[in-house]
């Protein structure tokens, strides 16, 4: 099996999340592993930059725009909670939770609409030539 893309760890996480309790992220990237049954090599399938996992670069990217639509929290570094938001969504038994899905949320259209604004590079990017 391939892994899967970071879209498809969004709801999945969130079930693992509605107990409530605080989880750290490397807890959830071997629950998320196991739930899509991929295997060691998998598993430790290196970026090209060699500086982390696949599988866990995208449960981090999942992680990241479930907080960013405010279905989950951090409580402290490493570490996420589900949120009441997520729990309500939970309750409507939705089929998938992807980027389509979490753009029904104003924070999350915000945070997806300032990473598209080119005016939003800071000036200490733009480099000026003599």
């Amino acid at each position: 099996m391939a892994i899967p893309n970071y879209q498809s760890f969004m709801l999945p996480m969130l079930v693992l999340l509605q107990d409530g309790k605080e989880q750290r992220l490397g807890e959830l990237v071997e629950a998320l592993a196991g739930k899509f049954d991929l295997s060691t090599d998998e598993r430790q399938q290196l970026l090209p930059s060699g500086q982390g996992t696949i599988v866990g670069n995208r449960v981090g990217w999942a992680r990241t725009y479930l907080k960013k639509g405010g279905l989950i929290e951090s409580s402290r570094r490493g570490y996420v909670t589900i949120s009441a938001r997520g729990l309500k969504v939970l309750a409507t038994k939705p089929e998938r939770i992807d980027v389509k899905f979490l753009e029904q949320f104003p924070e999350f259209v915000a945070f997806r609409d300032l990473r598209h604004d080119p005016s939003t590079i800071s000036s200490a990017a733009i480099v000026s030539s003599p």
